[in-house]
């Protein structure tokens, strides 16, 4: 209760001018970190770049099993000892997989710091991967994906990666499948661990109650012992097969409808006219075109938005909605008429500066109101090169956003022909 009451009342940082430290161990591991002594809670994230692109063929859902894995036993630690070692030193540890990178985590009383921090190191050095824990984790992801292929949207999102993306690795379920989650050994786990695991794709951050020179040692004693460099498979870009229309058919009272249209780079000169021309489109819930015409003036859905989606190796803009089966002719045809008119007027003056006042605004709300969540913000930071002062220089980049610009990135981005999936009946097309 006491650490749960805690980690529900760290404040924001955000509050105050947030001093963003660069920190360099002896042996060149480098972190962001942010000291706040008000409360003695630390947190830190990490990521390792690589993540479900570098399952091998034949046995996707490799990296989404490992991940499960940390917490299960770890060094000298069996599943159980290390369970009770964690609840004893009052941290929580946590590892999910993403697409381009293995993320880690953990949140720990300050003063508990050096058994946490102890306990860390076993996970992300020596983990176990004993047979009886990978058993149990495996038979949990096959249970999920069993129930999925009763999904309609999950059968449907299986396809629609597919139909996008072609052979490329995104196109692959993260969890993997039924035959290829029983391919997988421990020693696969291991072999993975040790060429994905390394210094050099590490990215770190740590907030709350811990200085400079004793996070230094701490990097030291985490991450050290790791090899220098990684051993990835290169992975290919890719552009989005789009141009084309898929039905799922289903016998459903309601139709989902997901488009996709090119996407923007995040180190592009044009992302933030994107960003800005995206929120005006779909990324506002309740003040967008989309949100506008199709609820607020029809009804036809209770949400609508768009996304832009940010991939190392792609980029996408992301428009989803759900509607009523015998009206999702109308709402696909409304939402490409708001498309096409934005990519061929734009926003309005008006529109661009109530975007930016709210997109200034809503940043430390929406990324830096607790210690994990700006842990988060600067390993995210730190994948895309935005340099330690990007949260000081943000406002600055969105404000001098000029109208043209945000024309210029409708008309890029909305022009090409989408690629639209439909998840229900059949369209009814008048």
């Amino acid at each position: 209760m006491f650490l749960a009451i805690l980690f529900l009342v760290l404040p924001a940082l955000a509050a105050r001018a947030m001093d963003i430290q660069q920190v360099t161990s002896s042996k060149g591991i480098n972190a962001w970190l942010v000291e706040d002594h008000s409360i003695p809670i630390i947190a830190i994230r990490f990521v390792f770049d690589g993540g479900s692109t570098q399952d091998p063929a034949g046995k996707e859902g490799l990296v989404n099993l490992m991940t499960g894995l940390f917490d299960e036993g770890a060094g000298d630690l069996d599943s159980e000892a290390f369970q009770t070692s964690l609840d004893d030193a009052g941290a929580e540890m946590g590892f999910d997989a993403a697409r381009d990178g293995t993320y880690g985590s953990m949140r720990m009383l300050a003063e508990q710091k050096d058994a946490a921090f102890d306990l860390l190191r076993l996970a992300v050095t020596s983990p176990r991967f004993d047979q009886a824990p990978i058993d149990r984790i495996r038979s949990q992801i096959l249970s999920g994906i069993i129930a999925s292929e009763r999904d309609p949207n999950t059968v449907a999102q299986t396809k629609w990666l597919r139909a996008i993306y072609g052979d490329h690795p995104y196109s692959r379920p993260d969890q993997g499948t039924k035959d290829s989650i029983a391919t997988i050994t421990a020693a696969d786990l291991a072999a993975f661990h040790k060429a994905n695991f390394a210094r050099n794709g590490l990215h770190v951050a740590v907030v709350g109650d811990i200085d400079a020179a004793t996070l230094k040692q701490k990097l030291d004693d985490v991450f050290g012992d790791l090899p220098e460099k990684q051993l990835l498979r290169p992975v290919a870009d890719t552009e989005l097969k789009l141009g084309q229309q898929l039905e799922v058919d289903y016998d459903l009272p309601q139709t989902s409808l997901q488009f996709a249209y090119p996407g923007v780079k995040r180190d592009a000169p044009d992302f933030f006219p994107a960003v800005l021309m995206n929120q005006i489109l779909g990324g506002g819930t309740f003040t967008s075109r989309l949100y506008d015409e199709v609820r607020e003036k029809r009804g036809l859905a209770y949400s609508v938005d768009s996304n832009l989606v940010d991939h190392q190796h792609s980029n996408a803009l992301i428009i989803t909605t759900a509607t009523r089966s015998d009206r999702a002719a109308e709402t696909l045809g409304i939402v490409k008429d708001v498309v096409r008119k934005m990519a061929e007027e734009g926003p309005t003056e008006a529109e661009l500066d109530a975007t930016k006042k709210y997109m200034v605004g809503s940043y430390a709300i929406s990324n830096l109101d607790s210690s994990s969540a700006i842990a988060s913000t600067l390993v995210e930071l730190q994948l895309d090169h935005l340099g330690i002062d990007y949260v000081q220089r943000r406002s600055a980049l969105i404000n001098g956003v000029t109208l043209d610009q945000v024309k210029a990135a409708a008309k890029k981005l909305l022009t090409p022909a989408p690629a639209i999936m439909s998840i229900g009946p059949k369209l009814e097309t008048k």
